[in-house]
């Protein structure tokens, strides 16, 4: 049976996941700043909004992908926003990459509202988007987790239920925390064996079956060579850009912050990857700081 959904975020990770809830039979109407994402959203079979109230008038799930804690305040809890609007009951997905705080008081807003809210950010980049193979990291209530599983089901593969609110965003950015310094060990271990004059396959050979394996090796290799899907391969077009490993890392050390938590390599992978992006690395893949690390 169909379900209305409306869908605000209609970006690189957005659009797929949109077109793949169209492809499972829903009727999905979208909002973006971007014309060019709206009319994509249309050759799938979408329909467009002219605004937030418009959409979330008629839905009966709305799937949000947004930059920044700020944008999911604004388009939740301002008037005219999707509190305001929606109906009781209707089910709230956010898959943005925000603050856990943010996360949290607008899940107290939407329960205020008797709608169910879960945080549900993502992890696996474009491609997990596209193929509806995603990991969802979900944060709410049992009853706003049930109602949007079928959902979470569609557009991706593992979906872990992380407890309450703002839970989803914790993982994930404890996640990504882990993510991005694994990255640089690797990277640095490539740049020393380079200098060292030992070939980066044979060292793929023997770290990814030794006590060095790990995802960032095994998958996402750095180096051009050992995992032909790897972003090395082509000249390190993003699968997930050096800015929004950036983005994920300052959230992480403003949780460690406001948690008391240590977390001295995180802050480091942080400080490594902002001067990367400021030398103008930004827009390349995050496993590009090998490039960084290597002086190149």
């Amino acid at each position: 049976m169909a379900t209305s959904i409306g869908f605000i975020g209609l970006g690189n990770m957005g659009g797929p996941m949109a077109a793949n809830l169209l492809k499972a039979g829903h009727a999905v109407t979208g909002f973006d700043l971007s014309e060019a994402a709206l009319s994509k959203l249309e050759s799938f079979g979408g329909k467009r909004a002219s605004d937030v109230a418009e959409l979330a008038r008629d839905a009966d799930v709305i799937v949000t992908m947004l930059p920044a804690g700020k944008h999911v305040r604004q388009i939740y809890m301002e008037p005219g926003g999707i509190l305001e609007t929606a109906k009781p009951g209707t089910v709230l997905i956010d898959s943005s990459t925000i603050d856990v705080d943010s996360a949290r008081a607008v899940a107290v807003a939407a329960k205020d509202k008797a709608i169910h809210m879960v945080d549900a950010p993502v992890s696996g980049g474009v491609g997990g988007a596209e193929a509806g193979t995603l990991t969802f990291m979900v944060g709410g209530s049992d009853t706003a987790f049930e109602a949007a599983r079928p959902f979470l089901d569609i557009m991706g593969k593992t979906i872990v239920h992380a407890g309450g609110s703002g839970n989803g965003q914790a993982a994930k950015i404890c996640n990504n925390m882990l993510l991005g310094i694994s990255m640089i060990g690797v990277s640095e271990a490539f740049v020393l064996a380079e200098r060292l004059g030992l070939d980066a396959q044979k060292l793929f050979d023997i770290s990814s079956t030794a006590s060095g394996q790990c995802w960032s090796l095994t998958t996402y290799c750095p180096v051009p060579g050992p995992v032909p899907t790897s972003p090395a391969n082509r000249d390190y077009q993003p699968g997930f850009a050096a800015e929004m490993m950036l983005k994920d890392l300052k959230l992480a050390q403003e949780a460690a912050g406001s948690s008391g938590a240590a977390t001295p390599l995180g802050a480091q992978a942080a400080a490594l990857y902002a001067l990367f992006c400021n030398s103008g690395g930004e827009g390349t893949d995050f496993s590009a700081i090998v490039k960084y690390l290597r002086g190149s």
